[in-house]
């Protein structure tokens, strides 16, 4: 007897307000059942804390969220019973809240926690059969950073941006608020 059909991790990538969440909020909807959103921003200040509760605003109600700025796969220990995908929003604040976390961290040793939690959220989202969105920011297309930490994350954010596209089944590119296909299995959409 055939397992259960495999949900699609999707990565949605793209500069700051190019309509990535609102994209991956749209695949989440498509996905039927109930959606974990897992939020990794934090709201140090208030600025940070009007964008939270704009992004809590437009979830869909029935979403069930949860704030994880360190451990994404910590988020999954408990799903809620019909939950069929999660949204991870977003990959980018995850890798610079560990990044800060330890600022005194060797790089190599900050990528490679990042990279584990990305595995750990990887493996829990495959064993109980959840499809998965992840959210990030294209960070490497501007000019190059003036000091060491904002080289280092925007060095580390590139590298888990590349780790999640490998590991993805489609990843999108966000341009103006239109997703471009960057990859999906043999030529497929979601």
């Amino acid at each position: 007897m055939p397992g259960p059909a495999k949900r699609p991790v999707i990565l949605v990538t793209g500069g700051a307000r190019s309509g990535k969440s609102t994209y991956a909020q749209r695949l989440a909807e498509g996905m039927g059942g109930n959606i974990l959103f897992i939020a990794t921003a934090e709201a140090l200040d208030e600025e940070m804390a009007l964008r939270v509760e704009s992004h809590r605003g437009s979830r869909p109600p029935g979403w069930v969220t949860r704030e994880e700025p360190l451990s994404p796969a910590r988020a999954l220990e408990a799903v809620p019973p019909g939950t069929s995908g999660v949204v991870l929003d977003c990959l980018t604040l995850l890798s610079a809240n560990i990044l800060l976390e330890d600022p005194g961290a060797q790089w190599d040793s900050v990528e490679a926690e990042i990279i584990w939690e990305l595995e750990a959220f990887l493996r829990k989202i495959r064993e109980l059969g959840l499809g998965a969105i992840v959210v990030t920011n294209e960070v490497g297309m501007g000019i190059v950073p003036e000091n060491s930490l904002a080289r280092a994350f925007r060095d580390l954010a590139g590298r888990a941006n590349q780790f999640m596209a490998s590991q993805a089944d489609y990843v999108y590119l966000m341009v103006a608020g239109i997703p471009v296909s960057v990859k999906s299995p043999e030529g497929r959409t979601p």
